[in-house]
């Protein structure tokens, strides 16, 4: 038996070796691999929800306040770099593009935020029975998308501990399997900045307390002396 042929039979050996060290684990990576795929599928599909709600709200504000032209275009910009981001389930393992997917939305948040402030100061539209079965749609598509981000969330927890472990992380080595990026805090680094506290601000002057009137007191007129009778004089 010549050396090559030794070491193509070496090869198959030391990945069983491996498969054996790790206790197998390779139905366990494929199994959290699926709930990946599924819970960011949930998520993507909340997102996109979202996204279908959007010209529809913007074209009923336009309707009442067309001058708020700013806010208009920062919602439909944001859509539109949404819409620019492939979203594909393969998007969970390309950690770049994942940030820029996160980040796409955030600013989608924070412009359909902006829009629906609007709404304050213009009483006809928030009366307006479109724009408020819009926003009820909205605010029930934010809490979707909060439930389907910490589902996903907990299924890459679950993956990554189990592509980090002892012996299972042999396996994973093994077939390429890595560890998937999650949702972070958006705006870490402002919440990271400790709050300001300003004891310099002036204290308000205090009202005085209204003075307690003084005790009256009642002047009594001096007594009247009685002249003493004169007595007779003797002679």
């Amino acid at each position: 038996m010549t050396f090559s042929n030794t070491r193509l039979y070496q090869y198959p050996l030391i990945l069983l070796v491996l498969l054996a060290l790790s206790g197998c684990g390779y139905n366990t990576l494929q199994s959290s691999d699926e709930d990946i795929k599924a819970a960011w599928a949930e998520v993507l599909n909340q997102y996109q929800r979202r996204a279908d709600l959007v010209p529809n709200l913007v074209n009923v504000v336009k309707g009442y306040a067309a001058h708020e032209k700013e806010v208009l275009t920062q919602v439909t910009d944001a859509r539109s770099r949404v819409g620019s981001i492939q979203a594909t389930p393969e998007l969970v393992n390309d950690e770049e593009a994942f940030k820029k997917f996160i980040a796409a939305q955030g600013q989608m948040t924070s412009a359909i935020s902006r829009l629906l402030a609007i709404a304050e100061n213009y009483p006809q539209l928030k009366a307006d029975g479109l724009f408020r079965d819009l926003q009820a749609q909205l605010e029930g598509t934010e809490n979707r998308i909060t439930v389907a981000r910490n589902r996903y969330i907990g299924a890459v927890k679950e993956y990554n501990i189990t592509v980090r472990s002892f012996p299972t992380n042999l396996t994973a080595m093994v077939f390429g399997h890595k560890v998937k990026p999650s949702f972070t805090v958006e705006n870490e680094q402002a919440i990271a900045v400790p709050p300001k506290v300003d004891f310099g601000t002036p204290v308000p002057a205090q009202v005085p307390a209204p003075a307690t009137p003084a005790p009256q007191t009642m002047t009594l007129p001096p007594p009247v002396v009685q002249p003493e009778p004169s007595k007779a004089v003797t002679q």
